[in-house]
């Protein structure tokens, strides 16, 4: 079991919590269901949208039609950068780097994960991380004392926002 059981874990909490953040925010014709594969993707506005790389325009009819056909020029890869990474889900073109791992549904991944659902709810700060480690520091006392139940940063000893714990919640999201 271990990271196997872990990595389970972790899917399935994202499942239903990525599904209620992206109807809460895009608020789609046709809600996202996080037992119904069938309604996400490419076919779902608010999941094409989210999904699409950063660099094509979704709200282009050609583009978004493009992606969903598989056409040449419009083939989504792992070398895409897709939209959830960014800030406010748009990219700088004159620098890719801007706002890069910045996105809300991205940040409130990693706070659900790496801390607890109920954290994701809050995703102020200025996108660093140093947020996330501090207020787990600040929270391992409740009011009267007693030990709280540990966040996982705490558990693996999560010193500061990683490459790797940052890729681990693109991959689940």
């Amino acid at each position: 079991q271990g990271a196997d059981g872990a990595r389970g874990d972790d899917t399935s909490k994202l499942k239903a919590l990525v599904s209620e953040w992206v109807n809460q925010e895009f608020k789609p014709d046709r809600p996202i269901e996080p037992d119904n594969k069938h309604l996400c993707g490419f076919t779902n506005d608010a999941c094409g949208r989210l999904f699409c790389p950063a660099e094509i325009d979704w709200n282009n009819p050609i583009a978004r039609a493009g992606i969903q056909d598989c056409r040449e020029g419009y083939i989504v890869t792992d070398l895409s950068f897709l939209a959830f990474l960014y800030d406010k889900y748009t990219v700088n073109p004159n620098d890719l780097e801007e706002g890069l791992f910045k996105g809300k549904i991205l940040v409130q991944g990693y706070k659900a994960i790496f801390m607890s659902p109920s954290s994701a709810k809050d995703i102020e700060g200025n996108g660093d991380g140093m947020d996330i480690i501090q207020n787990n520091r600040l929270a391992k006392k409740s009011a009267t004392g007693i030990k709280v139940k540990k966040h996982v940063v705490e558990i693996i000893k999560l010193r500061k926002v990683t490459p790797r714990s940052i890729t681990y919640i693109a991959c689940q999201v």
